[in-house]
């Protein structure tokens, strides 16, 4: 297309403002009869648009001009990528297991196919990822990095260093010679990552292991939970135990990660009524309490074991009203200071030979009038919002040893949430000794691993999670929304003021890499990968 005729109409699209789907639609049609040309494509469109509007003031047509808006909207930019096919140490039966993909991933799902054609290289799939972001109008400015593929710590501990390395460097647009002097970049870089997520076992959490995941820059674990009933556990082939996932839940709180459970109703042995109330035993039982939930409900799969069962009719999985009315009253069972991240996974009906083929039904559940108190539901997202209108909330809830504060600003109704952080202040009495052993079936080694592992002693308060919520505005916008009213700052006082006063001696942030400018400027110091105030 000419360069001048797109010129002259994206400045007319400007100058006309429209304001909804169809008005563009009607402007384009009556711009593309003016300046006798076709009616130019929106991916065309907004490329030239980013170069008239370098500072990309998020207006009515840019929102419009965007693909999938809502992949911004929760205040950061996700980019998922795939490690290379690895063995796993798992051998469950529900699990796809195909060659050319790492444990438990399917050729066809999206994300799976974008890593295929990458083969696996976390530089390119991280570059492609922002590239495609910011082509369809998305800021990428601020990056959740979530690395997905098999167990993670079960891979070779150089091929790690090398894989995130690479992500950095990807958005750093630079390449540097070691992960540590990746990350000093990432602290001042256009592209900041300010949380990056892992995948693993419980049975692979230990000291040892979480250092080493904070010296990658992870602040965010998912462990495969799928059920906390222990025959079905022992029918699937989990090889893991009710006391390891407690034990693990609770270290990886006891560091300040921000834990995601897996779970699986459904699974050969479970009722809706087993599934729920395990639901129910997750939030009400302190030894459990994770921060998200991804639920997955049982399918099968042809590369799965337990495909075999179902031909021999020993398996049928949930579908239909059976799954939609579990799905209603486990989210009438979600506490506010959950997370639902996923409640289906993203796997092709073509894939799929028995079970759930319906992929949005998280949205015909909202449709139906499901009311849900999890976060995700409640977000503010794009909205803006008066000081007045904003109630500071104080949740407090026991987990593990010792005691959650979900602190959060929401409306008055409760119906929506600004921001929230999550503070943490562990028992200061002494925590007894106890010891569980784990015995791994892939390469039957036994572990012994105490549950009272720290990464800060008793006297240290963590800050595991600050989120502001609403549409992600580029750094340096003037534009006010929800991110830039001075929330966070806010909350951190308000947790400071807690631990305070019960008596803590200092303030430790699990700091994602790229958002550590941000803690400094309020006064913490680097400590060990957190940031730390001595609160004295």
């Amino acid at each position: 297309m000419d360069k001048i005729i797109a010129e002259k109409y994206i400045k007319s699209l400007i100058k006309l403002d429209p304001g909804d789907a169809e008005s563009l639609r009607q402007a384009k049609r009556d711009l593309a009869k003016k300046y006798n040309t076709t009616i130019i494509p929106n991916s065309l469109i907004l490329e030239y648009y980013n170069k008239l509007n370098r500072k990309k003031d998020n207006s009515k047509l840019l929102r419009l001009l965007r693909k999938r808006e809502i992949r911004t909207l929760s205040g950061i930019a996700p980019i998922t990528v795939l490690t290379k096919p690895y063995p796993c140490p798992g051998r469950c039966i529900y699990c796809p297991n195909e060659a050319r993909m790492p444990k438990s991933y399917i050729a066809s799902e999206p994300a799976a196919q974008r890593a295929a054609r990458l083969k696996f290289n976390p530089f390119n799939q991280v570059k492609m990822r922002m590239d495609a972001l910011e082509a369809n109008g998305h800021s990428v400015d601020k990056i959740e990095l979530i690395v997905l593929g098999g167990t993670w710590s079960y891979y070779d501990k150089k091929y790690q260093n090398w894989f995130i390395k690479r992500c950095f460097d990807a958005a750093n647009g630079k390449p540097t010679r070691t992960l540590n002097e990746a990350q000093k970049v990432n602290e001042k870089a256009k592209h900041k990552i300010i949380g990056l997520t892992l995948e693993t076992r419980p049975d692979y959490i230990t000291k040892e292991e979480l250092w080493r995941m904070r010296e990658l820059g992870c602040t965010h674990v998912q462990i495969g939970v799928q059920t906390l009933e222990q025959e079905i556990l022992n029918l699937i082939k989990r090889d893991d135990s009710i006391a390891n996932i407690k034990r693990a839940t609770n270290m990886l709180r006891d560091f300040g990660f921000k834990i995601t459970y897996h779970l699986m109703p459904g699974l050969p042995g479970a009722t809706p009524k087993s599934d729920l109330e395990t639901f129910h035993k997750i939030f009400s039982d302190p030894g459990f309490q994770p921060d998200m939930l991804k639920i997955y409900p049982c399918v099968v799969l042809k590369s799965a074991l337990l495909y075999q069962w179902y031909k021999k009719g020993k398996y049928k999985p949930y579908k239909g009203k059976t799954l939609t009315k579990l799905l209603v009253n486990i989210k009438k069972d979600i506490p506010p200071y959950v997370r639902i991240n996923r409640l289906i996974r993203d796997i092709p009906g073509n894939e799929i030979v028995d079970g759930n083929l319906v992929t949005n039904l998280r949205q015909i559940l909202h449709n139906e009038g499901v009311v849900c108190r999890c976060i995700r539901c409640r977000e503010a997202r794009k909205k803006t919002v008066k000081e007045k209108d904003a109630k500071l909330i104080i949740r407090k809830y026991r987990a593990g040893l010792g005691t959650e504060y979900f602190i959060s600003f929401e409306s008055k109704d409760y119906k929506k949430i600004y921001a929230f952080i999550r503070l943490r202040l562990p028992d200061k009495k002494k925590r007894k000794s106890s010891t569980i052993k784990i015995v791994r079936f892939f390469d039957q080694q036994e572990i012994t691993a105490k549950g009272d592992e720290m990464a800060f002693n008793i006297d240290t308060a963590l800050i595991r999670e600050l989120h502001t919520y609403g549409e992600l505005i580029p750094v340096g916008s003037k534009k006010k929304a929800v991110q830039h009213i001075g929330f966070g700052k806010r909350l951190m006082e308000e947790a400071e003021k807690i631990a305070k006063k019960k008596g803590y001696e200092k303030l430790a942030v699990i700091s994602g890499i790229g958002v550590r400018g941000y803690y400094k400027k309020l006064g913490y110091k680097l400590d060990n990968t957190y940031l730390s105030k001595n609160l004295s």
